[in-house]
C-alpha cells in the first residue's frame, strides 16, 4: 500500500458484519416479549385475542430460531442475502402479529422500527431500502386492515382516527430518520475504522523500513572489518605476484570484490536507523529525510529553517520516530501533488514550540472541504475533473491526510488547515505563496532531543 492509495485493497467490502447467533439472540428477546405481551393482555386485561394464531405466529418464530440453531455453527456471519432474509422475517412476522392484536392501536407497533434498523447498520443500502419500503407498507397494511381489540365486554378499544393518523405517520417518519441515521453513524464508525487500520499498516510499513534499515547498518559494521582485511591481504598478494599473472589477476578479483561488497553494504545501509546515534537528528535532516521521496518530481521543494525571536539559534535535534517521518512525508506529498511549480516547507521553533508549515503555489483547498480535512476519505481536494489529470493514478487525498494527521498526532503534534491566497484574485494577483496551508505544531518536550542525554548501548537486532 503506498500513501497515495484512497482506500485500501486489504479492507472489505460492507458485507458478512452480522453474526447469526446476534439476530438469534435478539428474536429470543422478542418472542419472549411478545408471550409476556399476550399472556399480560389475555389473563389480566381481559382482552379477546386470536390466541390460536398469535401463538402460530409465536411458534413461527421459535422453529426459525430451533432450525437456524441446529443447522447453523455459532460463528456463521450471514451473507447480505441471509440477513436480508432473516430480517425480512422477523418483519413479516412481528407485523403479522400486529394485525392480529389490533394493527397501530397495538403500542407495540414501534418495534417494527427495529429490523429496518438494524438493516440500516450492517447492510448495504438497497436491502435497506427493500426493508424500509417493506416497513412502510407493513405500517400501512395494518392500519387499515388488522383485527381489532375487544374486551370481555365486547367494547372495541380503538384510538380516534386523529391520533391512528398520527401514530402511523411518527412510524414512517422514524423509518426512514432511524434508517439514515442509524446507517449514517454505522458507515462513519466503519470508515473511521478502515481508516486507523490503514494507518496501522502504514506505520508498521514504516517501523519495518525503520528495522531493516537497521539491520542492513549492523551487517554493514560488522562486515566493515573482515572486507578491510580481506583488501588489505589481496593487495599484498597482488604485489608479492607480480611475477605470476594469473594468481595476482585472482588477487585482484577478490580485491575487486572485497570493494564490491563494502559498496553493496554502504548504499544499502543509507537508510540504517536503529544506531542509537542515528535515533536522533537535526530538524532539518529529518525534514529533507521525509520530502526526500518527492523532491525528483518536477516541484521545487524549498526548505527554511529559522529560530524565533528570543530562542536558541541552534537548530534543534528531534527524535527521528517513524510515525513522525511518514506523516511529513505523506503531507509533503500532497503538497507537491498539488503545487505548480514550488513548495515551502518552513520550519519555527520556540523555547515551547517547533512549527512546520507546508505551503504550496497551487489552488488551495476548496471551500466545500477544507472543513472535512483530516476526516477518511475526502475524495477531492480541488473541483473539476479536470484536476485529476495533474495526479495520474491518484484518486483523493482523504485517506492520506488523515494517516498523516492522525501519526502526527500521536508525536504530540496539532494540525490546521487553511489556504493562503485569496480564491477570487487573477492568477497575476496572487501572491507567489497562493496555495494550501498545512501547520503543525509540536510542544518542543514531544519531539525534541535532550543534547547532553546519554545514548546508551546500541540493542542487539533480533
Amino acid at each position: 500500500m503506498t500513501t497515495s492509495d484512497p482506500t485500501p485493497a486489504f479492507l472489505p467490502e460492507r458485507a458478512d458484519w452480522l453474526r447469526l447467533r446476534t439476530l438469534i439472540l435478539l428474536r429470543w428477546m422478542a418472542i419472549f416479549g411478545q408471550l409476556v405481551a399476550l399472556t399480560v393482555a389475555d389473563r389480566y386485561f381481559a382482552i379477546l385475542l386470536p390466541l390460536g394464531l398469535c401463538y402460530m405466529a409465536v411458534g413461527a418464530a421459535v422453529i426459525a430460531n430451533l432450525l437456524s440453531i441446529y443447522l447453523f455453527p455459532e460463528n456463521k456471519r450471514l451473507t447480505e442475502t441471509e440477513a436480508l432474509m432473516t430480517l425480512t422475517f422477523d418483519l413479516t412476522q412481528l407485523s403479522f402479529l400486529l394485525y392480529l392484536t389490533g394493527g397501530l392501536t397495538n403500542p407495540f407497533a414501534l418495534l417494527i422500527l427495529a429490523p429496518v434498523t438494524v438493516s440500516a447498520s450492517v447492510l448495504e443500502l438497497r436491502s435497506t431500502v427493500f426493508l424500509g419500503l417493506l416497513a412502510v407498507f407493513f405500517v400501512t397494511l395494518i392500519a387499515l386492515f388488522n383485527v381489532p381489540l375487544r374486551t370481555e365486554e365486547g367494547a372495541l378499544l380503538r384510538v380516534p382516527g386523529l391520533f391512528g393518523f398520527g401514530f402511523w405517520l411518527s412510524l414512517v417518519i422514524g423509518i426512514a430518520f432511524l434508517g439514515l441515521y442509524s446507517r449514517r453513524v454505522a458507515t462513519e464508525m466503519h470508515s473511521m475504522s478502515d481508516a486507523l487500520l490503514a494507518t496501522q499498516m502504514a506505520l508498521a510499513r514504516e517501523q519495518k523500513l525503520t528495522d531493516l534499515g537497521g539491520v542492513v547498518a549492523a551487517a554493514a559494521h560488522e562486515l566493515g572489518t573482515p572486507l578491510a582485511t580481506i583488501k588489505l591481504v589481496s593487495a599484498e598478494m597482488i604485489d608479492e605476484l607480480a611475477d605470476n599473472p594469473d594468481l595476482q589477476d585472482d588477487a585482484r578479483l577478490i580485491r575487486d570484490q572485497a570493494d564490491r561488497c563494502r559498496d553493496i553494504l554502504r548504499s544499502m545501509g543509507k537508510a540504517g536507523k536503529d544506531d542509537l546515534h542515528l535515533r536522533t537528528a537535526p530538524l532539518g535532516a529529518v525534514l529533507r529525510e521525509a520530502a526526500e521521496p518527492h523532491l525528483g518530481r518536477g516541484k521545487e521543494v524549498i526548505f527554511t529553517l529559522v529560530a524565533a525571536p528570543r530562542a536558541d539559534a541552534a537548530e534543534p535535534t528531534i527524535r527521528r520516530r517513524p510515525e513522525l517521518i511518514h506523516g511529513i512525508r505523506n503531507l509533503v506529498q500532497n503538497a507537491v501533488d498539488f503545487a505548480r511549480e514550488r513548495v515551502w516547507v518552513d520550519a519555527v521553533w520556540t523555547q515551547r514550540n517547533v512549527t512546520l508549515r507546508i505551503i504550496d503555489d497551487g489552488d488551495g483547498f476548496p471551500p466545500q472541504v477544507i472543513g472535512r480535512i483530516g476526516d477518511p476519505f475526502v475524495r477531492s481536494r480541488r473541483a473539476g475533473e479536470e484536476h485529476r489529470q495533474d495526479r495520474p493514478g491518484y484518486e483523493g487525498m482523504g485517506l492520506g491526510l488523515f494517516i498523516a494527521k492522525t501519526l502526527l498526532e500521536r508525536t504530540g503534534a496539532e494540525l490546521s488547515f487553511a489556504n493562503a491566497g485569496d480564491p477570487f484574485l487573477t492568477p497575476e494577483e496572487r501572491p507567489e505563496r497562493s496555495g494550501a496551508i498545512v501547520e503543525v505544531i509540536w510542544p518542543a518536550s514531544a519531539i525534541t532531543a535532550d543534547r547532553g542525554e546519554p545514548l546508551g548501548e546500541n540493542q542487539t537486532i533480533t
